[in-house]
């Protein structure tokens, strides 16, 4: 492992945070940490080549983009049928999150789905969801109150 330079650190710091709503946020980035746009792009290259870096992505703030209702619906999928089911679901444009779990959540629900409305009724989503799969054995859990929701800093 080797450590980083002050102008990767700088780099690394500014881009954990939210980008600026500018046309061009990498190379205000960039003179931010005295360097040009292309000059960042291969520093980060770089990091990301030697496996510090392992992505930059955007995080969608769900409830400013119109989406009032989220909650995670977990499921009971039989064994073998997983991939099946979570394909199924990864498609649907509803779900953010798919994702198997072993060992099943309360030893039963194995496939985990984290679902988006632009209303407050998930019903209509989730049974489309059971028709789908052909099951309708699940948990829905609500999120009540969010208490935290940032990214790591590590800088």
């Amino acid at each position: 492992m080797r450590t980083l330079t002050t102008q990767e650190k700088k780099a690394a710091s500014i881009l954990q945070r939210d980008l600026p709503l500018i046309s061009k946020p990498f190379a205000a980035v960039a003179d931010d940490c005295g360097l040009n746009a292309s000059q960042l792009i291969r520093l980060l290259r770089d990091l990301s080549k030697n496996g510090v870096l392992r992505k930059i992505g955007a995080i969608l703030r769900h409830q400013n983009a119109g989406y009032r209702k989220n909650a995670l619906v977990v499921w009971s999928v039989p064994p073998g049928d997983e991939q099946v089911a979570g394909r199924a679901f990864a498609a649907l444009p509803f779900v953010s999150h798919c994702y198997a779990r072993k060992p099943p959540f309360q030893e039963k629900y194995n496939l985990f789905t984290m679902l988006h409305a632009q209303d407050n009724d998930l019903s209509v989503l989730i049974d489309t969801m059971a028709q789908l799969i052909g099951n309708s054995d699940y948990l829905i859990l609500e999120s009540l109150q969010e208490y935290k929701k940032t990214s790591p800093e590590y800088f």
